[in-house]
């Protein structure tokens, strides 16, 4: 819980979310010894709420942690953003009435004049916009919000802007998809997780933020059981201001171990690799009448359905996943049940996509006889 009950776990913890800063090309700020800083949450819901307390106790002069939430305060995130910024908000006590949620283009990504004109109004009728949260790759469909203007307009307004890049942040390891963070240099915080596509054990959330101070000013409490001269003297790093909880996991272990065993090359050939098969899955249903893409695919996450309608995809799902070859999740695109393919396990191999895609045509075939 703090440096001195182990150094080690804090040193460690730093050195590794530093590494992190440019294996994946993030601006400097995030790093320990310029304003910012990185920490290691369980996830990216946890990250996304300590965000929103940054961003509303900035809003509010750090007021609400003292009297309480104002009613006025109001979030920004588009209507295909994970369902962890609702539940921050609740937890926040903003309320889900004060959520704003932006409207999305074909791609499923934020619109960013949209974003503008939600704020206005809100500014016009006395409200305070303090947080936005947009998004590197929707859990849905993959969407990527344009992050340069969504951006420009937080900085205009004085709003926290943090963005959530869950998986498809691992993406940035290769310098050719580091286009995916294009405009994080105006981001207050940012997240992704290495346990979803950076062969990383459960639990681990990297979480970064431009200023530490104001974030710590956030969640920083001392009672006199942690005074210590170490903390006191300001030499040292206590995660446990960087979180919601005051014990924490020695969680920077196993991300040293991964990125020890692989290497930055060994993981970006991962990283390639995948996304390459999953252009391949794509290509395939493109070329198959029978099916489509509910969206062109920018990683590796492709979105598809059949075009024998909402009943039919339902039942493909469900005996796909029951069949034990391979397990697909769908989410609803355009109000149409929409099933998800996404290739990011470990040892994951082309045969095993042409298996997977031969099952799907098959069992497709079987429930179009049957009808």
């Amino acid at each position: 819980m703090l440096w001195a009950t182990s150094p080690a776990c804090t040193e460690l913890e730093t050195h590794v979310m530093d590494w992190l800063v440019d294996m994946l090309g993030l601006p400097d700020k995030f790093l320990s010894n310029h304003s910012g800083g990185g920490v290691i949450q369980d996830s990216a819901s946890n990250a996304s709420l300590c965000a929103l307390l940054a961003g509303r106790e900035r809003a509010t002069s750090y007021s609400s942690n003292e009297h309480g939430c104002d009613a006025r305060l109001v979030a920004y995130t588009s209507n295909q953003a994970h369902s962890s910024i609702e539940k921050a908000v609740k937890i926040a006590g903003i309320g889900r009435e004060n959520l704003r949620l932006v409207d999305v283009d074909e791609g499923f990504a934020m619109q960013a004049d949209h974003l503008a004109q939600l704020i206005e109004a809100d500014r016009q009728t006395g409200r305070i916009p303090c947080f936005v949260a947009a998004t590197v790759g929707t859990t849905s469909s993959n969407g990527i919000d344009p992050l340069p203007e969504i951006g420009e307009i937080c900085r205009k307004n004085n709003l926290w802007l943090h963005i959530d890049g869950a998986m498809a942040g691992t993406a940035g390891l290769c310098p050719e998809y580091r286009w995916i963070h294009n405009g994080l240099e105006m981001a207050d915080s940012y997240c992704f997780n290495p346990h979803k596509w950076m062969f990383t054990n459960f639990d681990c959330d990297c979480f970064y933020v431009a200023d530490r101070r104001a974030f710590i000013q956030t969640l920083s409490i001392l009672p006199e059981y942690l005074r210590n001269k170490p903390t006191e003297s300001g030499a040292v790093i206590d995660y446990r201001d960087w979180q919601i909880p005051l014990g924490r996991r020695f969680r920077s272990l196993k991300l040293w171990f991964v990125i020890r065993h692989y290497g930055v090359e060994g993981l970006r050939h991962h990283v390639r690799r995948h996304i390459e098969l999953a252009q391949q899955f794509a290509n395939w249903v493109e070329q198959d009448k029978r099916f489509e893409l509910a969206v062109p695919p920018p990683l590796n996450l492709v979105c598809f359905r059949h075009c024998g309608g909402d009943e039919l995809n339902q039942q493909l799902m469900d005996r796909l996943n029951q069949s034990g070859d391979l397990y697909l999740t769908h989410t609803r695109m355009h109000d149409r049940l929409t099933l998800r393919f996404c290739v990011g396990q470990t040892n994951t191999e082309f045969r095993h996509v042409e298996r997977a895609w031969q099952r799907i045509k098959d069992i497709a075939e079987e429930l179009q006889s049957s009808a």
